[in-house]
């Protein structure tokens, strides 16, 4: 390669890196002033570096197969900054590959095309719910990430308000703040927090990018009024897992200033198991306690569901390969569950999962066809279930693959689906993934109506993704997302 053609590739370079520069202050303009959330094929430009809104541009070729740059999607940004745009969730990868398709032309007016529904649809004041006090009771690994994101969320018209945090008691309040401050702010798996916090011993919060936490030490519910700390209506994240049934959690309930419960947890009896993009739509305004189902449920259940819409299940087993939890043993001790106790850190721990019959309270029509089980295995983060299925069609993996990848880019499930096809990836390429599960295409196996699918998840940050949307839905925060998805 000559040292001409060299030089043109590092200026093409600088010059992409020029034009999502200027992108970075439009997108928050759109963020802040209209609630719009722009994204490449789902992944979201809001608060991202430069070299992160390139390499989602980059991300468009393994999934669409034609290139998309900034040079393509900067004039759009743009002309959208200059429209007066109501709040929705807009894909500008897609209106790219779009506008591209259709030979370009008048960007103005392909945007007031595609977007017709929000074109002139903002009004000062309007929104699409109305703010909703949360209160997280538990801050561990499932607190900490929901923090993350509702502060994250905070500055595009989310609506959803962190409140408090519900903590035991620890002694020293200034020692312990510090502590609460120091876990929030750093994370052996999920990296140093975007932003920064600050604490207040006299008035127990902590304040974070500008949100202003209060911090209750309690033992239990019963000694909380939330009305005292100007909170009202609230819903309450219950990340302890101490509770699953409805007296338990119905003690949040009975506080002064809470309306409704949110369980990190499958809920037991007769509360119902969301998996957000399945059956959110499921929630009414009566339910008072609700469940958000387990990480693994949420992983499988959107995959499952695409694949018996096309190709109908007949039956399937569930073998989950997870990461580690708090609640096993660092070094081999006495634990109340079945091999628990062992170590870890040093051990394969053959144990139990719900996730296959929970599925049936997400989907009903799967209900007595799936069996399940789990490993757990020495990673701090990200499992993996593997779908081994009987169907009613029998398929390929060339179409299996092709079927799951247009569901994962165009279709309702955009959010839990995502999609992989590289020979490369491990686990922990998908630390901070969003997505509630990823099609691993490399991995399909099929076999006429038998099918093998494996499906990445981050079990921390992927479900605590899904839960900000269970919240969203209880709090009547929804948005359009545009453009209209295909299927």
């Amino acid at each position: 390669m000559s040292q001409q053609t060299l030089d043109n590739v590092f200026q093409e370079w600088q010059s992409n890196e020029a034009l999502a520069e200027q992108m970075v202050p439009l997108l928050g303009r759109l963020y802040r002033q209209n609630n719009i959330v722009a994204t490449i094929f789902g992944r979201s430009l809001i608060n991202r570096s430069v070299i992160r809104i390139l390499k989602n541009h980059r991300f468009v070729r393994k999934v669409e197969g034609t290139d998309l740059s900034v040079q393509d999607t900067y004039p759009i940004i743009k002309a959208m900054s200059e429209l007066n745009l109501g709040p929705a969730h807009v894909d500008v990868g897609k209106l790219g590959v779009a506008f591209k398709n259709q030979g370009g032309g008048d960007v103005e007016a392909f945007l007031r095309k595609e977007l017709h529904e929000i074109i002139d649809g903002y009004r000062p004041g309007a929104s699409t719910g109305e703010p909703k006090d949360v209160v997280l009771y538990g801050f561990g690994r499932i607190g900490r990430l929901l923090a993350r994101i509702m502060v994250d969320k905070a500055g595009g018209g989310n609506l959803l308000r962190l409140r408090a945090i519900v903590v035991r008691g620890r002694g020293d309040v200034a020692k312990d703040l510090e502590k609460r401050a120091s876990l929030l702010r750093r994370d052996s798996v999920h990296g140093a927090f975007n932003g920064t916090i600050s604490m207040d011993a006299e008035a127990r919060t902590l304040t974070v990018n500008g949100n202003v936490v209060q911090v209750i030490y309690a033992n239990s519910p019963s000694e909380i009024d939330y009305t005292d700390y100007g909170i009202d209506n609230a819903v309450v994240v219950d990340n302890t897992g101490m509770w699953r049934d409805e007296a338990g959690l119905g003690q949040h309930l009975e506080c002064k200033g809470v309306s409704k419960a949110l369980l990190t947890a499958p809920g037991k009896g007769d509360i119902k198991n969301i998996v957000f993009g399945i059956n959110h739509g499921d929630i009414s305004e009566d339910d008072r306690i609700l469940s958000a189902a387990s990480c693994t449920t949420n992983a499988i259940v959107p995959v499952l569901k695409v694949l018996n819409d096309e190709y109908g299940v007949v039956t399937g087993h569930v073998e989950t390969v997870h990461a580690y939890t708090n609640d096993q043993n660092l070094i081999d001790n006495y634990h109340k569950g079945d091999r628990r106790g062992r170590s870890a850190a040093l051990n394969m721990v053959l144990t139990e999962t719900g996730a296959a019959s929970a599925a049936a309270k997400a989907l009903p029509e799967l209900a007595g066809k799936l069996t399940g089980n789990a490993i757990r295995v020495p990673i701090p983060n990200v499992s993996m279930a593997i779908l081994n299925l009987t169907l009613e069609k029998g398929t390929d993996v060339e179409g299996l693959n092709d079927y799951l990848r247009r569901m994962s880019i165009d279709s309702a499930y955009q959010k839990q689906i995502d999609f992989v096809d590289s020979t490369e990836v491990v686990s922990s390429d998908f630390v901070g993934n969003r997505h509630a599960g990823i099609v691993d295409a490399k991995a399909t196996i099929t076999n006429g109506n038998h099918a093998v699918v494996y499906v990445w998840y981050d079990n921390e940050f992927g479900y605590s993704c899904q839960v900000v949307r269970i919240l969203q839905q209880m709090s009547n925060v929804s948005f359009l997302k545009l453009p209209r998805a295909a299927v």
